[in-house]
């Protein structure tokens, strides 16, 4: 028999449907208010477990002058420092996982404006990465402070000092010290703005020689008024007000807006390890530096040795990437291989530059290759014998200017496919100097007699003992007649500028720096080595993200070739940071020692292309 459907069955049938829902409805809803209360506690929970976990920083000194150029060769090589290295562990603190930050300590630093620059595009790069950088500057002058203006924060302690205090030009004259010891300076010059030689024919500045010092130095002015302005956000008025001032301690520093904190080491720990929620700081000292194994004992030992003496170098061999050889030519330009000497700068020899070239271009890995020039210039003949390397290369060449590239330096760029400055490469310099100094005046004084027997009219042209006598002197100025128009007219050539305008306008011994000279069009961009890398590989055909190895060239010389090699240079075995040292310490007149025979060595040639003067910019 059925049973009839009740209106209480059907009552509790529908309660039940509805009761089920309803139940369920609020399990849901307390388990999403249990998700809800979980996730509302996640961000709290993760707050806790990343403040219970350490910070780890790298701590990297940057102290000395960062020479370009490849670098010293084997187990010496991989702890010396150069600008190439110091940049690499400065990029690795940014790619490194493990660091959280990065901490600059500036100590003694001596920096030209073009490494300057390099070094401030490494600091971006960390800082694009999503990691701080803290400047741990204990005092500094401009050209430090245009460094660590590019960090996040600048930190100093109570004690120290800032000086910013503009730019400031001295040259040295000696004609009057040559006059009194009764030698005669005999210097021709081909280019009125070409005043190398001026420092020992006049007591002080002609007026193109002021000219171009005083143009150079007002592009310096204006960099440093506008990178201080953009670093720091500061109106620019007040920059150059607070230039004027000059020197700041370090209260008065941050309270004019050039620091963010006066703190000592221990101080600026403690405010990180609360800003940053850490349990703990840990600073990462030496970052990246590679130190020196001393232990020589056994066969492995002796391993280690013959690598440090053979300077063996697999990693620039090795690899199945194109390669992209970079070139360096640092210091005067001089024939033969070049070297180094105790009071002079390393000296870059054409013939070490040709072969660096030939070898590039045989070299079937490598795809491109980049020029990195670090010279005032030098010798005319070497200089002309790397340039003709250049333009026969049948591989591209990007050139890439450091701190200076004037005179000899900018002949051996004028032809590359492509010239790229720093904006305070000081460039240009398009002219040609010449000649010798006379011993006779301080002979006769000291009691010193000659007896000369020749034949020709002009057999006494490089004499060390007479001045010039008319005929040899117009035979002087006319080899360098003809220097002068091989310069210009190859610069216009190459740089695709009218002669005329180029020898009116941009030559003559003129210079610039790197941002000056694209606006004359004796260089296409500016930018640091990567940028001149970069345009290199698009040369080359290869893709902006395709990867590329590079080789640096010309291979450094091992211990043993220092020790026993056939070097020009009597001191070339000391090492390179031992000359440093000794420089330092000789101060002034280690300079004055070093000029001397630089001057020696260049003007013992019928003409020289190098720059006007040894400038510092500071």
């Amino acid at each position: 028999m059925r049973r009839p459907h009740g209106s209480l069955e059907i009552g509790l049938r529908a309660f039940g449907v509805f009761g089920t829902a309803l139940l369920a409805t609020g399990l849901l809803l307390v388990a999403g208010a249990r998700t809800a209360k979980a996730d509302d506690a996640k961000p709290d929970e993760a707050k806790d477990s990343k403040a219970a976990k350490p910070v780890q920083l790298a701590v990297i000194e940057l102290s000395g002058s960062y020479p370009e150029g490849a670098g010293e060769a084997g187990l010496f090589g991989e702890v010396s420092e150069n600008l190439n290295r110091i940049i690499e562990r400065i990029d690795q603190a940014g790619k490194d996982e493990k660091i959280s930050g990065l901490i600059l300590e500036f100590r003694d630093l001596e920096l030209g404006r073009g490494k300057a620059h390099e070094m401030r595009a490494a600091i971006a790069r960390v800082r694009k990465s999503g990691k701080k950088v803290y400047a741990d500057l204990r005092s500094g002058e401009a050209s430090d402070y245009l460094l660590a203006s590019a960090c996040d924060e600048i930190v100093m302690p109570e004690s120290g000092t800032l000086a910013v205090a503009g730019v400031r030009a001295e040259v040295t004259f000696f004609k009057d010290l040559l006059d009194k010891l009764g030698i005669q300076a005999e210097i021709l010059q081909k280019g009125a703005y070409k005043g190398t030689g001026e420092i020992f024919t006049r007591s002080g500045m002609s007026r193109e020689f002021r000219e171009d010092i005083d143009s150079l130095v007002d592009d310096f002015y204006t960099q440093l008024i506008d990178t201080i302005a953009s670093d720091r956000k500061l109106d620019r008025g007040r920059v150059k007000d607070l230039v004027d001032q000059g020197i700041f301690s370090a209260t008065d520093a941050k309270a004019a807006g050039l620091i963010d904190r006066v703190a000592y080491r221990d101080q600026l720990i403690d405010e990180l390890k609360k800003s940053m929620q850490a349990s703990e700081i840990k600073l990462v000292e030496n970052y990246g530096k590679k130190k020196l194994d001393e232990d020589f004992s056994g066969f492995n030992g002796f391993l280690k040795l013959m690598q440090m003496l053979t300077g063996n170098e697999p990693s620039q061999t090795s690899g199945k990437n194109p390669k992209i050889a970079v070139i360096y030519a640092v210091g005067e330009i001089v024939d033969g291989k070049g070297g180094g000497g105790l009071f002079t700068s390393e000296a870059c020899g054409g013939d070490t530059m040709i072969k660096a070239i030939r070898d590039a271009e045989s070299n079937p890995k490598v795809v491109a290759i980049v020029l990195r020039i670090d010279s005032p210039g030098g010798s005319a003949l070497a200089s002309d014998l790397v340039w003709r390397e250049v333009v026969t290369c049948k591989k591209p060449i990007v050139a890439s200017m450091g701190d200076v590239a004037a005179s000899g330096g900018y002949y051996i760029a004028m032809g590359a496919k492509k010239i790229i400055a720093e904006p305070g490469t000081i460039t240009g310099s398009i002219g040609v100097v010449g000649g010798k100094v006379a011993l006779k005046g301080l002979m006769d004084k000291v009691g010193i007699t000659t007896s000369v027997v020749s034949r020709g009219k002009n057999s006494g042209w490089q004499s060390e003992i007479d001045p010039f006598t008319p005929s040899e002197r117009e035979a002087w100025s006319k080899s360098m007649d003809d220097m002068y128009r091989q310069f210009t007219t190859k610069a216009a050539k190459g740089r695709k500028i009218d002669l005329k305008h180029l020898q009116d306008d941009l030559a003559g011994g003129r210079v610039f720096t790197g941002r000056v000279a694209v606006g004359k069009k004796l260089v296409d961009s500016v930018g640091t080595l990567d940028d001149a890398l970069a345009a290199a590989k698009s040369l080359a055909g290869l893709k902006p993200d395709e990867a590329v190895d590079r080789l640096n060239l010309p291979k450094p010389k091992t211990l043993l070739e220092s020790l026993f090699g056939d070097s020009q240079e009597d001191d070339e075995f000391i090492p390179p940071r031992l000359q440093s040292r000794l420089g330092k310490q000789l101060g002034s007149l280690g300079r004055t020692y070093g000029e001397a025979e630089q001057f020696t060595r260049l003007f013992n040639r019928p003409a020289v292309l190098v720059l006007p003067y040894r400038l510092e910019i500071k």
